[in-house]
């Protein structure tokens, strides 16, 4: 008798969890992939998309705070405060895991239609050099399922069971590897931390989780948006507006509306001297935790225990300086490639000098337009390079209140300073740079303000499970890096487990679905390909 009751009962259960998952409609379909339109070089009509900033709604069903990588396709609004909607796409030096039929190809290919197309980099992807003169030591990073472990090897001999151990985090819980901290002395362990130098952190607070899973990420090849960066947010904002949905830029939000009930209920945006209101049932933040329950909910809201619990769990990073150079000449003229080049002056990685900026231990180098092919029709004759450092905030922190764009002429001697420190260093391994320099900027911790990073507190797995994309508030969901990871992979996670919490389904079952499907179908192909040889 009691086994007949819990057969029945499992049974119950069972068809709960296939109708609760599979019985619904899922946000993925084989059908709204198509096959790729030429590139757009038309710049007038791209600003249109890119930059729209006058066609103010008064209600849509989801807001979404920032931008992009989102999955509801029933008229989202999506809001950012910067003056085009590419955010920290801007930033992009390469991606991982898009080859085809991977998990995060699919998901690029969803939110995209299918129009986002990209370029594979060179198997060498990244040089590591560290120290100069006749100390100097020379690493290099490839790609490959077995190549880049081998390679490794090679370059390190007398490590190879630390290289293994590296290479076998990849198969276990990643949950339980969030515990182990390594601190490796090995020359090797060194090289992965410094050469992956993503989260934002000093190594001595970097997660050993994070840069084992990066290196993973990078196994399969490394790749570059086909026509630059700004085509993700080029074909995700047209995707968005196909489904009546829009993307507003130069509208700052400065509180979430929330009623008398403590409930959120919409947004007041800024426009010149007033505040306009828009209303939605869900409200989404991809502006960051910090942000969100520090600087757009109410006091009252704030001061919840468990807000403030979530609050004291993470702690910003160490803060971004980015040279922006421009060059009249090209790759070939200039000598560069696809390959990223990180630089240090010494193993003391961690160390950070108060005598700044000629004393910055680091930076990392890259060439955008040396990775993207079509730049050759679209900017001809011209190059362009970023190169990056982490910088104390408190260096900046006396001209945090004046507007941008505005600040004393010495805080632009000041950043200058770093400029030309980072550009010289430069110049010692590409020469050519130099004479060729017709533009340069710089973006400081100041720049970046509302863009901040982790520290390791961010990746134990207590923070990793209550800093969800829950709040208090049942119409208030917290989105992007700070759910999941840093990056543009981790800000699509975020969004995707976001979209779970919201929709109340698990879209990663859709998504591992739609997966099988598209490799079946490719084997389909593949087996049709192989009787056409034959007959």
């Amino acid at each position: 008798m009691w086994l007949l009751v819990f057969l029945v009962w499992f049974l119950v259960w069972v068809g709960g969890i296939y109708w609760y998952q599979l019985g619904r409609q899922s946000p993925f379909t084989l059908e709204s992939v198509r096959p790729p339109e030429l590139l757009e070089l038309n710049q007038k009509k791209r600003d249109k998309v890119l930059k729209q900033a006058n066609n103010w709604p008064q209600d849509y069903l989801f807001i979404y705070l920032f931008i992009f990588f989102f999955f509801f396709k029933q008229a989202p609004l999506i809001i950012s405060n910067i003056w085009d909607v590419h955010g920290i796409c801007k930033c992009l030096h390469y991606i991982g895991q898009l080859h085809e039929t991977s998990l995060f190809k699919v998901v690029m290919d969803q939110i995209t239609e299918g129009q986002l197309q990209f370029v594979e980099l060179d198997k060498h992807f990244d040089t590591v050099i560290i120290d100069t003169g006749e100390e100097q030591r020379r690493y290099s990073m490839h790609s490959g399922k077995t190549e880049m472990e081998e390679h490794l090897k090679k370059q390190f001999p007398h490590d190879v069971k630390a290289v293994e151990e590296i290479f076998k985090m990849k198969v276990l819980c990643v949950f339980i590897l969030a515990q182990c901290h390594f601190k490796s002395p090995r020359c090797v362990f060194c090289l992965i931390v410094i050469s992956l130098y993503e989260p934002g952190v000093q190594p001595n607070n970097a997660s050993s989780v994070i840069n084992a899973l990066l290196l993973h990420h990078y196994k399969r090849g490394a790749y570059y948006p086909k026509g630059g960066a700004s085509e993700i947010p080029f074909h995700i904002t047209k995707v968005i507006q196909k489904y009546v949905g829009n993307v507003l830029v130069r509208a700052p939000v400065t509180r979430v509306l929330v009623n008398s009930k403590g409930a959120a209920y919409g947004v007041s945006i800024k426009k010149g001297q007033e505040e306009v209101e828009v209303r939605a049932p869900i409200i989404i933040s991809n502006c960051g935790v910090f942000n969100t329950f520090k600087r757009l909910l109410p006091p009252e809201i704030q001061a919840k225990p468990e807000i403030q619990k979530r609050l004291d769990m993470l702690k910003p990073g160490r803060g971004s300086l980015l040279v922006f150079s421009g060059f009249d000449a090209t790759a070939e003229e200039l000598g560069i490639n696809s390959t990223n080049l990180w630089l240090f002056k010494n193993n003391d990685i961690d160390a950070m000098s108060d005598e700044a900026p000629e004393k910055v231990p680091w930076m990392f180098i890259t060439f955008p337009s040396a990775k993207d092919p079509t730049l050759k029709i679209r900017l001809p004759g011209k190059t362009c390079m970023t190169i990056l450092t982490m910088v104390n905030y408190e260096w900046f922190e006396e001209w945090k209140d004046a507007t941008v764009k505005k600040r004393r002429d010495d805080y632009m001697d000041y950043k200058m300073r770093f400029a030309k420190h980072l550009f010289d260093w430069a110049c010692m391994y590409f020469p050519k740079l130099r004479e060729k320099l017709v533009y340069q900027d710089v973006a400081t911790p100041l720049t970046n303000v509302h863009y901040l990073r982790h520290n390791l507190e961010c990746f134990h797995i207590d923070v990793m499970a209550k800093n969800c994309c829950n709040t208090p508030d049942k119409h208030l969901f917290i989105s992007g890096q700070d759910v999941f990871s840093c990056g543009i992979v981790g800000a699509v996670h975020g969004g995707l487990l976001c979209a779970s919490t919201a929709l109340g389904q698990i879209v990663y079952v859709n998504l591992f679905l739609l997966k099988k499907k598209l490799k079946r179908r490719k084997a389909r192909e593949m087996s049709a390909v192989g009787k056409e040889k034959l007959q």
